[in-house]
């Protein structure tokens, strides 16, 4: 089993589909067939401001409920081990079921500063990178289909980001400017999806859109440039 793969893990699971760069106008997909560069299917979308940017986190109720009080992340979170950040709400909601797998039933919007967020990314590795530089690295990043409210997979690509044990403290204590609780407008926007009631879905979700990469990191983490 590779090394990535056996790492642990706090939040929401993902497992290592990500692709990485074969050539500088290639990039191998999730599903194995080739992406041409400047296709604009990889592109980070959020909902930042000028100085911070959202991410998105699935938790049990403890850990959820005692990062709400802190508006930080305290224990029983964990420091010794990686944590996935997400700036893609659908994603996440396809990732726990909308809130309904055990272990994901509350749904954290949390915001972190900007500073920090590309801090992570120029320290990540690709998940499909070499193994050693895999195990090595501080940050991860993998790349998976982003999702519609029904669950579908889209032409573009959503980022993930492990945030590793040596920068898991510094993430909870110094990148969180603020937590607030989306587990009831997850549930409320599912219930309007499955009743056919898409429109006002839609109004519900976060607003995101493409997240400036500086050059050197969108390089380094495999982000279609130049649209």
């Amino acid at each position: 089993m590779s090394a990535q793969r056996t790492r642990q893990v706090q939040g929401t699971r993902s497992a290592p589909r990500a692709r990485h760069a074969q050539s500088a106008r290639q990039f191998a997909r999730s599903d194995g067939s080739t992406l041409h560069a400047g296709s604009a299917l990889y592109r980070i979308r959020a909902d930042f401001d000028a100085r911070s940017i959202v991410v998105y986190q699935a938790y049990s109720p403890s850990i959820a409920d005692a990062a709400l009080r802190a508006q930080r992340f305290v224990p029983p979170f964990s420091y010794g081990r990686m944590t996935w950040i997400k700036p893609s709400f659908l994603w996440l909601m396809h990732r726990s079921n909308w809130a309904r797998k055990p272990g994901q039933q509350r749904i954290l919007a949390v915001r972190v500063t900007r500073e920090g967020w590309e801090k992570a990314l120029a320290r990540a590795v690709l998940t499909t990178a070499d193994p050693d530089a895999v195990a090595q690295a501080d940050v991860h990043v993998q790349w998976d289909p982003e999702r519609s409210p029904r669950g579908a997979a889209l032409n573009h690509y959503s980022i993930q980001v492990g945030v590793g044990r040596a920068l898991v403290r510094e993430f909870a204590e110094d990148w969180v400017v603020g937590i607030t609780d989306l587990t009831p407008t997850a549930h409320r926007i599912v219930e309007l999806v499955r009743s056919g009631r898409a429109d006002r879905a839609k109004a519900l979700l976060p607003g995101e859109k493409v997240y400036p990469v500086p050059a050197a990191i969108a390089r380094r983490i495999g982000v279609d440039e130049g649209r």
